[in-house]
């Protein structure tokens, strides 16, 4: 089984894909960040492929840090400062063959997540 890491975005308020939101993904070691990959959600509120799979998905530290703040404004659930801007998510990634997929449930005022399928 090759490991792989995904994730979509899902906007609760509206009940539909949140599409455009850009994510950056980053591999944390100790107070580190390095920037690995950065995408745009399409307009199923997913990305067009895994962020890593394969040999580039290493057991380890990640976070996901979700630009939620431009797709809140252009959707018309917000303007000026918001209360959600940038969603981080730091998560573990303790076996590096397994799927980790890791989805945001989004309104302006509140998110979830879960490790997902």
């Amino acid at each position: 089984m090759t490991g792989r890491l995904t994730t979509h975005v899902l906007d609760t308020a509206l009940g539909k894909p949140a599409a455009g939101i850009t994510i950056a993904l980053y591999r944390v070691t100790g107070n580190s960040h390095r920037k690995i990959a950065e995408t745009v959600t399409n307009a199923d509120g997913r990305t067009d492929g895994p962020l890593l799979e394969g040999k580039a998905l290493t057991e380890g530290h990640y976070e996901l840090i979700f630009f939620a703040g431009d797709y809140l404004r252009a959707t018309g659930q917000g303007d000026g400062i918001l209360f959600l801007d940038q969603i981080p998510i730091r998560f573990g990634v303790p076996h590096a063959d397994q799927h980790y997929h890791v989805p945001l449930l989004l309104s302006p005022f509140g998110y979830s997540t879960y490790r997902g399928s």
